[in-house]
């Protein structure tokens, strides 16, 4: 039996319920990322006893279920957009910024699919945006690609943010300090294609990066786009 379908038992003298200890679990990782959230950790920020909270959560896992599936209900837009197009890039925009509010949802974005409520209704929406436009295996795989660039983007730009932190360098800092040691490197001739994208690439922010990946990658589900016969 999942968490999902397990049901909560009765409240005690501390009121409890899954809402109150998921919102708690959230508000600990915000702080503190995944590292910060414990069932013990959970329960002092409630008042209530460890043991408690083994009736409503099993495992720690559950409660990382509980908790993405909580903040994937910030991903879902009030209204779906009509065209696929829209609908897959609002998802995927609305995904980032889900992540930047929530720093350590890049942790546990991927994987097996999420079963709650409202990381099914995600999972929906997603196929919703491409149902009727190509046969049903195009339509999965069209999802799976876009969606695997928008963890990977998001996780390798909270990498970046996590790096700037424990180093105390800021992007530009960075390439400050590394400056000297990559123009030795370049100098040497054995990297002529990098040494183009140094000297000639434009620099981008991480949302400029990210919107351009994302259309580049729609642009691609639109070529393979071919409505199955009636």
């Amino acid at each position: 039996m999942t968490v999902w379908d397990r049901p909560e038992p009765p409240t005690g003298p501390v009121p409890l319920d899954r809402e109150r200890i998921v919102a708690a679990a959230v508000a600990l990782a915000d702080d503190g990322g995944l590292e910060a959230v414990s069932l013990r950790k959970v329960a002092a920020r409630l008042n209530a006893g460890p043991m408690r909270l083994y009736g409503y959560i099993a495992t720690k896992q559950e409660l990382f279920d509980l908790m993405v599936d909580d903040v994937q209900a910030e991903i879902l837009p009030a209204e779906r957009p009509a065209d696929w197009r829209e609908a897959l890039r609002v998802l995927a925009l609305r995904t980032r910024q889900a992540v930047l509010r929530h720093e350590w949802l890049a942790d546990l974005l991927g994987g097996r699919p999420a079963l709650g409520p409202n990381g099914l209704a995600v999972t929906e929406a997603r196929l919703a945006a491409l149902d009727g436009l190509a046969g049903i295996d195009t339509v999965m795989r069209a999802v799976e690609t876009v969606s695997a660039y928008t963890t990977g983007a998001i996780r390798r730009e909270i990498a970046n943010l996590r790096a700037e932190r424990a180093t105390g360098l800021s992007k530009r800092d960075w390439q400050r300090a590394s400056g000297p040691h990559v123009t030795r490197m370049l100098a040497t001739g054995r990297f002529p294609a990098l040494s183009k994208a140094v000297h000639d690439g434009a620099d981008v922010d991480a949302e400029a990066s990210f919107t351009t990946g994302l259309d580049w990658v729609l642009d691609a589900v639109a070529a393979k786009l071919t409505r199955p016969p009636a």
